[in-house]
């Protein structure tokens, strides 16, 4: 019988979960659901792995069919991202030892234990967990020297947690967590007492955030202020001249009690990394408020996502995946108006040409286009859009380098890691992490 298309074969399953199912059950078909035996019952298949090669897959070689057998740094990336508990990453070293695919040195029985070795660089005081000593944590987990300006700190919170964590600037090296609390919330004694505790004075990172950290670090007032900008004297209120005015006075003076300033700022200013993940998400918040709500772009955008509800298609409310999504969706452009579908292409061009790893030569041209088909379509300048319309030279070179999108992603990582400590969120677990 002839083998099926590949698009029809229903739910396969990827790498990761095969390699969970054989470190729990020792096979890697003893866990098929019913639907998928139907399907090969039906076209005279069997469960088991396949041994002689499809006559229809020509584009497929072997290499080499001797397997390749894992190091320990292989197995130790294996295990991070298979999120193996202690026990499941023994269990899959032992497993893959019976079938000769570890090298000879290879050692997994330290995973039981594997946060011992860093357990003496975090301490724990006042509901918050921090690493005490991140130049020898950095050198016992890389064994390079340190130096600051190659990291940057990344602070944000969760429903559950306040957590701090260094990312290579370069995105060469792993996320290093540095603090973590699920008492203390964002405030301004919070972010004072974290910078305190990792001795934030000693190594001046560049610090990446969303722009409620950034203001807390600054000592502004949050909420929709006057002077949100600390770069310049910006007046949110005064919108007959945002769209026009585009030079405002520098900010001089940072005293408590003036313009949109309540405490003294706990880093300096020129530290500061913008976001580029969160201007991207202010573009398209307010590129969706300004359609029109009875029109075609909006219809589709309702049938796109029908899991999303209605209040936040309305507000604009986009994760990164959906954004690239749409982005990549030529259907999205067929429903657009002319004005829509400029300041679509627009916004398009942007996140390629400037937000993201890559800056082209004419980017500034990119943003002032942006600028025009936005203010063209109706669209509000809200403080993430003032500065590109201000400050485009305050940002780096290259923004997917120093982007806040890889902290995102630690977000995703610690998540794990909270789960799996449920109720005992200490120095052990930031241990295991690293």
């Amino acid at each position: 019988m002839a083998a099926p298309a590949r698009s029809e074969i229903p739910n396969r399953y990827n790498v990761l979960t095969v390699a969970k199912t054989f470190v729990t059950t020792g096979s890697l078909v003893s866990t098929q659901p019913a639907h998928l035996l139907s399907w090969h019952q039906e076209r005279g298949g069997v469960l088991s792995i396949q041994r002689e090669s499809d006559e229809k897959d020509l584009d497929f070689t072997v290499k080499n069919e001797v397997p390749e057998e894992f190091n320990e740094a292989e197995l130790n990336d294996f295990v991070r991202d298979l999120g193996l508990t202690k026990e499941n990453a023994e269990l899959l070293g032992s497993r893959l030892k019976e079938k000769n695919l570890l090298t000879t040195h290879t050692s997994f029985s330290w995973y039981r234990n594997r946060e011992r070795q860093f357990l003496s660089f975090f301490k724990s005081d006042n509901f918050l967990v921090y690493c005490a000593d991140i130049p020898g944590l950095l050198h016992e987990l890389e064994d390079i020297p340190y130096n600051p300006n190659d990291w940057r700190l990344f602070i944000d919170s969760s429903k559950r947690s306040l957590k701090a964590v260094l990312l290579h600037n370069e995105s060469k090296l792993a996320s290093v967590p540095v603090a973590h609390s699920v008492f203390m919330k964002e405030t301004y004694e919070s972010m004072e007492m974290l910078l305190t505790k990792i001795k934030y004075t000693e190594h001046k990172w560049a610090i990446c955030g969303d722009f409620k950290v950034i203001g807390l670090l600054l000592g502004q007032k949050s909420g929709f202020t006057k002077f949100p900008c600390f770069i310049c004297e910006w007046d949110s209120r005064d919108r007959e001249s945002q769209w026009i005015k585009k030079i405002w006075p520098k900010r001089q003076e940072w005293i408590p009690g003036k313009k949109n300033i309540l405490n003294e700022y706990l880093i300096d200013p020129q530290n500061i990394l913008l976001p580029p993940l969160h201007i991207k998400l202010r573009l398209i918040k307010q590129f969706v408020k300004a359609l029109d709500k009875g029109g075609k772009c909006f219809e589709y955008l309702i049938s796109k996502f029908p899991k999303l509800s209605s209040v936040k298609i309305k507000e604009g409310v986009f994760d990164g995946t959906q954004i690239k999504k749409l982005v990549k969706d030529s259907n999205f452009e067929q429903c657009m108006t002319n004005t829509e579908k400029q300041a679509w292409v627009a916004f398009k061009d942007v996140v390629e040409g400037f937000l993201g790893n890559e800056r082209k030569e004419n980017y500034k041209e990119l943003v002032t286009e942006l600028l025009r088909t936005y203010h063209l379509l109706g669209c509000n300048m809200s403080i993430k859009i003032h500065f590109l319309h201000s400050h485009l030279e305050y940002f780096p070179d290259n923004l997917g380098k120093m982007s806040d999108e890889q902290g995102e992603r630690f977000h995703q990582d610690i998540k794990e890691m909270e789960r799996r400590y449920q109720g005992r969120w200490d120095v052990n677990m930031m241990a295991d992490y690293c």
